[in-house]
C-alpha cells in the first residue's frame, strides 16, 4: 500500500467521481481507477458501490476513510513539524506566567527570543500560581514561568534561578537606612502582600512562620506593582522581589537577615505529551539563558533601591 494510493483514495471519497477526482490529484482517470482496483485487492474488500446517486463508499470504505484522513493528517502535521524544526524560525508558543513577571524578567526574555526568532508567535497568560498549576495539569499551556510549587504526576518542572525576597519600606520609614533587618523586627508593622493563591503569598507566609513572627496584614492584592505603590503611599511594608518598575515610586528594599526569605523560579511543562518544535525553541532558549547565572534583569542592584 502506498501513499499516493491513500491521496488517491482520499480525493475519490469526497467526490465521488473519476474524472474529477483525477483531477484533483493530477493523474488520469485509468491512473487513479487502476490505484483503487489494486487498493480493493490489498484490502480484500470492494471500498467503492454504485448507487442511486452515484458512486458511494461501502461501509469498508467509510471505516477506511476515516483512518486514511487521520494518518493523512498526522503526516502533514509531521511534515510541518520537521519543517518547523528544520527552519527554526515558525510556530506559536502558549506561555503563562506569574503576575510578579509580568513587569521585569519576561519583557526582557520576549524582546531577546523575538531577537532571534522573529516568526514564532507567543501567546501569554498571567495568573495566580493555583491556577497555573491546573494549566499545565491539564495540558492547556505549553509552558509555564513559575515557582516550584506547581507539581504533579505529569508535570515537568526545570530551575531557572532563586529570587531574594526584601523588606520593602518608604523611604522615610525608620529602617530605610539598615544594611538589613530580620522578619521579626517588623511584625508590628502593617503588611501588604498576594492574596493566598500566590506562590509569592506561600513563600512569605512560610518565611514569617520561621521567623515565629505573624504581622497584621492590611491588604491581599493581585500584582506585585500595587503592592510596591501602597508601601510607597505608607499604607505598610512589604516583602517583594526587586521590581526595577517602582524605582519612582520612593520605597527602599532592604535585605533580610533573617530567615533567608528566597523563592526558586523555573519553566514547567505536561511531561505526558511532547511539546511543539516552537515551545521547545523556546523552553531550550530560557533554559540557556538562565544557565549558571542570574538573570541580566536581576543583575543591577541598583533598581528600586533608594537609601
Amino acid at each position: 500500500m502506498e501513499l499516493a494510493q491513500l491521496k488517491y483514495f482520499q480525493a475519490m471519497a469526497n467526490i465521488r467521481q473519476y474524472t474529477k477526482a483525477a483531477q484533483a490529484v493530477s493523474v488520469s482517470q485509468s491512473a487513479l481507477s487502476r490505484s483503487m482496483a489494486k487498493l480493493e485487492d490489498e484490502l480484500g474488500v470492494p471500498l467503492f458501490q454504485r448507487g442511486d446517486a452515484g458512486l458511494e463508499l461501502t461501509s469498508a470504505g467509510e471505516h477506511f476513510l476515516f483512518h486514511v484522513d487521520r494518518v493523512l493528517r498526522e503526516l502533514e502535521r509531521a511534515q510541518q513539524e520537521i519543517a518547523e524544526l528544520t527552519e527554526g524560525s515558525s510556530g506559536t508558543v502558549n506561555l503563562s506566567f506569574l503576575h510578579s513577571f509580568g513587569g521585569y524578567i519576561l519583557p526582557m526574555l520576549l524582546s531577546e527570543f523575538h531577537a532571534r526568532y522573529p516568526q514564532i508567535q507567543i501567546k501569554l497568560n498571567q495568573n495566580n500560581s493555583a491556577y497555573l498549576a491546573q494549566q499545565v495539569a491539564a495540558g492547556q499551556t505549553d509552558l509555564c514561568l513559575c515557582s516550584n510549587m506547581v507539581m504533579s504526576d505529569n508535570v515537568a518542572w526545570n530551575y531557572l534561578w532563586s529570587e531574594e525576597l526584601f523588606v520593602v519600606v518608604p523611604k522615610d520609614h525608620p529602617l530605610a537606612t539598615r544594611a538589613s533587618v530580620t522578619l521579626a523586627e517588623i511584625e508590628a508593622e502593617p503588611l501588604i502582600t498576594m492574596k493566598p493563591s500566590y506562590s509569592l503569598r506561600m513563600v512569605v507566609d512560610q518565611s514569617f512562620e520561621l521567623a515565629s513572627s505573624h504581622p497584621e496584614i492590611v491588604f491581599e492584592g493581585d500584582d506585585v506593582n500595587t503592592l510596591a505603590s501602597l508601601v510607597a503611599a505608607r499604607l505598610g511594608v512589604s516583602l517583594l522581589p526587586q521590581i526595577p518598575s517602582t524605582e519612582h515610586l520612593g520605597i527602599v528594599y532592604i535585605p533580610i537577615s533573617f530567615p533567608t526569605c528566597r523563592r526558586a523560579v523555573g519553566i514547567a511543562w505536561n511531561a505526558s505529551r511532547p511539546l511543539s518544535p516552537a515551545a521547545l525553541r523556546f523552553q531550550q532558549f530560557i533554559i540557556k539563558h538562565f544557565a549558571g547565572k542570574k538573570p541580566a534583569a536581576l543583575q543591577d542592584d541598583s533598581w528600586g533601591q533608594e537609601r
